[in-house]
C-alpha cells in the first residue's frame, strides 16, 4: 500500500522530470548524502556537455556506460561542420527523376549534413555497421586502437609512460574506439527518425552487449522501448572455441505505446492451415450463438460475412445463391459447431482465411503462422551464404564481400516497419553491399509501395590484390552503385506491381569541403594579401549545380526534388519542384531578370552576392520581390 508523502511536492524534483524529458542521459542514479537513499539526479557535467560543442570535464563516476573517447563523442555530435553535398550526375542512374539518394562520404559528416534536411522526416533506419571482429576484407571492421594510444588516452599511464593503475584494462582498446564511432552517428540519426520512426540495427555477439546498453542511453526514458530478434544467419555455423554460432541479432528500437511493427506477412508455403471451424468439447453452435454465421465465398475468394442466423434456422454446410457460396461451421458428420471468432471480430483477421474446395461446397481454413513477428526468426531465405554471398556475387561476379547480408534478412524488417506507410523513405547509413537499397525496390516491386532509398557509404579504397580490384572497382561505394543499378535492372525484368512508380535510379551526392573559400567563413584571419581574394568567394572549381544543392543543403530543401534548368534573359536558372526555390549563379544580374524572376512567385529565391551588375541593384533586390511576390524569401551566396 502506498504512503502519504506528508510534505509538500518536490520541486526539485519536477524540474529533475522536465530535464529527462529533454535530456533523459542526463538524468542518472546517485546517493543522498543524508540518508543514503538511491534516487533520481541531474548529472550536470552531462547537461553542460548536451548545451556544449567543446568538450566539457567532469571525472565524476556514475552508473552509466562509460569508455575513453565518450566525453569527445558528444562533442563532436554537437559541433557543426563545414562540408556540403555535390552532384555527381555521370554516377547516378536517373539523376532527374528519381526520388533514391545515395550519398558517398564519411558517414558522420553525411549525417550531420542532412540533418536539417530531413529531420524527422525518415520512417525507418536500418544499419549494418562493422562488428569489430577484423574479418571483413573490403573495411574496417576493426575500431580497436594500439595498447599505447588506448592507456594515454584513457589516463592509464603517465607522460614518461609509466602505468598508473595495477591491471590496466586494455581489453576496453577493442571497444572505445567503435563504442565513439557508433555514439556520435546514432545521437545524429535520433534526429533523423519520425516520431513513428524505428530505427533497426544488425549486430553479432561480439558487440551485442555494448551496443544493446548504448541504445539504451542514447533512445532512453520510458519514450522508447527496445526489442532483440535472433535471426539464423549461418545454418552450418561458424565454429568457435566453444560455440559453433548460427546466429545475429536485430535490435529494434521504437516510440512506446505504438503499433510500431506491423503483422506479419508471409509467403503462402510457409502458412501452417488449420480449420476455422472448432471441434470437440464446447465447440457446437449453441455454446457461442455468435460464431454461428456465414462466410461469403465467391469465385474461390472470400469476400465478407454475414449476420448471426436465427435459431430455427438450419442451413446445410454450403448454400448457394447464383454464384455466391455461404459456408456455415458444419462438419461432415451435419453438426452445427462454431466458427473459432465471433461475428463481431472475425472482420480482423479475414486476411488470415481462405476457402477450399470440398466436394460441392468449401471448408474454411485458418493460417496459424500469420500475426505478429516473433523473437527468433529461422527461415532459410535467412542465410547469408545463399541469399547473400551467392546473389551479391551473382550480380557482380567477384564482388569480394564476405559477409553480405541475406537480402531476406533486410527485406522482411523493412516490410514490418513499413508495411503500412509505402511512401516512407528508408536510410541506410552503413550501405556496404547496398543490400537495404536492392530489398527497398524489391519491396515496392512486390507491393506497389514508393518507398525511397537514402544510402550513405564512405569511398573505403579496396585492396588491389581482391578481386573486385581486378574487375575495374576501387571503393567500395563504387560496388554499392553498381549492386542497385544492376538489381533494380533485374526487378523490372520480373513481375511487378502495377501501382509501383518502377522508380530503380539513385541520385549520387558527395561529400566535399564547402564551396565557399574560408575567408567566407574566417574573416577575422585576414590579412592584407588575401583582399584580392575577396572579389569572388567561391572556390574556383565549383560549378552552378554544386553551389545550388549547398544551397537546398542549407535551406534544408529536400534534396530529391525535380530540377529544371533553362535560360532565362540569357542567364541560366534553376527551378527545383517549379517554385519552391529558384537560384541563378551567374554574373551580370539585371533589374529585368530578376522582375522576371518574382514574376514565378517562387518561395525561395537565391543569387550570387557578387553576381548583380551593380551595388545598387543588389540593394533593390528585396524591393522588388517585396513589391512583386512579397511571400518570397530573399537570399544571396
Amino acid at each position: 500500500m502506498k504512503k502519504l508523502n506528508m510534505h509538500t511536492p518536490s520541486i526539485s524534483q519536477k524540474k529533475i522530470d522536465i530535464i529527462h524529458k529533454f535530456f533523459p542521459n542526463c538524468v542518472t542514479e546517485a546517493y543522498e548524502d543524508n540518508s543514503g537513499k538511491l534516487s533520481q539526479a541531474v548529472d550536470f557535467d552531462q547537461l553542460k556537455q548536451e548545451l556544449c560543442d567543446q568538450i566539457v570535464e567532469g571525472p565524476q563516476e556514475r552508473y552509466r556506460l562509460d569508455w575513453p573517447g565518450k566525453r569527445r563523442s558528444v562533442a563532436l555530435a554537437n559541433a557543426p561542420i563545414m562540408k556540403t553535398l555535390r552532384p555527381c550526375e555521370q554516377e547516378s542512374l536517373n539523376f532527374a527523376s528519381t526520388r533514391n539518394l545515395f550519398l558517398e562520404g564519411d558517414n558522420f559528416e553525411t549525417l550531420k549534413i542532412i540533418e536539417d534536411t530531413f529531420l524527422g522526416a525518415v520512417k525507418m533506419i536500418y544499419i549494418d555497421p562493422p562488428y569489430n571482429t577484423g574479418r571483413n576484407l573490403l573495411y574496417k571492421n576493426n575500431f580497436s586502437e594500439s595498447s599505447t594510444d588506448f592507456l594515454e588516452r584513457s589516463g592509464q599511464v603517465d607522460e614518461s609512460s609509466g602505468k598508473l593503475v595495477a591491471n590496466a584494462e586494455t581489453n576496453g582498446r577493442f571497444h572505445s574506439d567503435w563504442l565513439s564511432m557508433m555514439y556520435q552517428r546514432l545521437r545524429v540519426a535520433k534526429n533523423i527518425l519520425a516520431k513513428d520512426g524505428v530505427l533497426v540495427c544488425a549486430i553479432d555477439e561480439n558487440e551485442f552487449g555494448a551496443l544493446s546498453v548504448l541504445m539504451k542511453e542514447i533512445f532512453g526514458g520510458t519514450a522508447w522501448e527496445h526489442a532483440y530478434v535472433s535471426v539464423v544467419h549461418n545454418p552450418r555455423g561458424q565454429q568457435g572455441a566453444n560455440f559453433s554460432y548460427v546466429n545475429e541479432y536485430l535490435i529494434f528500437v521504437y516510440p512506446s505505446g505504438t503499433k510500431a511493427i506491423g503483422d506479419r506477412r508471409i509467403r503462402n508455403e510457409e502458412v501452417k492451415w488449420s480449420q476455422f471451424r472448432n471441434w470437440g468439447g464446447e465447440s457446437e453452435r449453441t455454446d457461442a450463438k455468435n460464431c454461428f454465421y456465414p462466410v461469403l465465398v465467391k469465385n474461390d475468394k472470400i469476400v465478407g460475412f454475414g449476420d448471426i442466423v436465427p435459431d430455427d434456422f438450419h442451413p446445410k454446410q454450403t448454400e448457394w445463391i447464383g454464384d455466391l457460396a455461404y459456408v456455415y461451421p458444419i462438419d461432415n458428420s451435419g453438426v452445427e459447431r462454431k466458427w473459432r471468432y465471433a461475428r463481431q471480430s472475425v472482420d480482423e483477421i479475414a486476411t488470415m482465411l481462405r476457402a477450399k474446395r470440398s466436394g460441392e461446397g468449401y471448408q474454411i481454413e485458418i493460417g496459424k503462422t500469420f500475426g505478429l513477428y516473433r523473437s527468433v526468426w529461422t527461415d532459410r531465405r535467412y542465410d547469408s551464404n545463399e541469399y547473400g554471398t551467392k546473389l551479391v556475387n551473382g550480380l557482380i561476379k567477384g564482388s569480394s564481400f564476405t559477409f553480405p547480408k541475406s537480402l531476406w534478412a533486410v527485406y522482411d524488417p523493412i516490410e514490418a516497419v513499413t508495411g503500412n506507410d509505402k511512401d516512407s523513405i528508408v536510410l541506410d547509413f552503413f550501405a556496404g553491399s547496398a543490400t537495404t537499397a536492392h530489398a527497398v525496390m524489391h519491396l515496392n516491386a512486390d507491393d506497389g509501395g514508393n518507398r525511397r532509398f537514402i544510402m550513405v557509404q564512405v569511398p573505403e579504397q579496396i585492396d588491389s590484390s581482391l578481386p573486385a580490384f581486378e574487375h575495374g572497382f576501387t571503393t567500395i561505394a563504387e560496388i554499392s552503385k553498381e549492386r542497385i543499378r544492376r538489381a533494380g535492372q533485374q526487378i523490372l525484368k520480373g513481375e511487378c506491381h502495377p501501382d509501383w512508380n518502377r522508380d530503380v535510379g539513385f541520385r549520387v551526392l558527395k561529400v566535399d569541403t564547402s564551396n565557399m573559400k574560408d575567408i567566407y567563413y574566417r574573416p577575422d584571419d585576414l590579412e592584407q594579401s588575401d583582399l584580392l581574394n575577396m572579389a569572388d568567394n567561391v572556390k574556383e572549381d565549383r560549378t552552378a549545380e554544386d553551389l545550388l544543392f549547398q544551397v537546398l543543403v542549407d535551406w534544408g530543401v529536400d534534396l530529391t526534388l525535380p530540377i529544371r534548368r533553362e535560360t532565362v534573359q540569357d542567364k541560366t536558372v534553376f527551378f527545383v519542384d517549379d517554385n519552391a526555390l529558384v537560384a541563378c549563379f551567374e554574373r551580370d544580374v539585371t533589374e529585368e531578370l530578376v522582375k522576371e524572376l518574382a514574376s514565378y512567385k517562387p518561395l525561395r529565391v537565391v543569387f550570387r552576392d557578387n553576381g548583380f551588375v551593380s551595388d545598387a541593384m543588389k540593394i533593390n533586390v528585396e524591393q522588388i520581390f517585396r513589391q512583386l511576390s512579397p511571400t518570397t524569401e530573399v537570399k544571396a551566396l
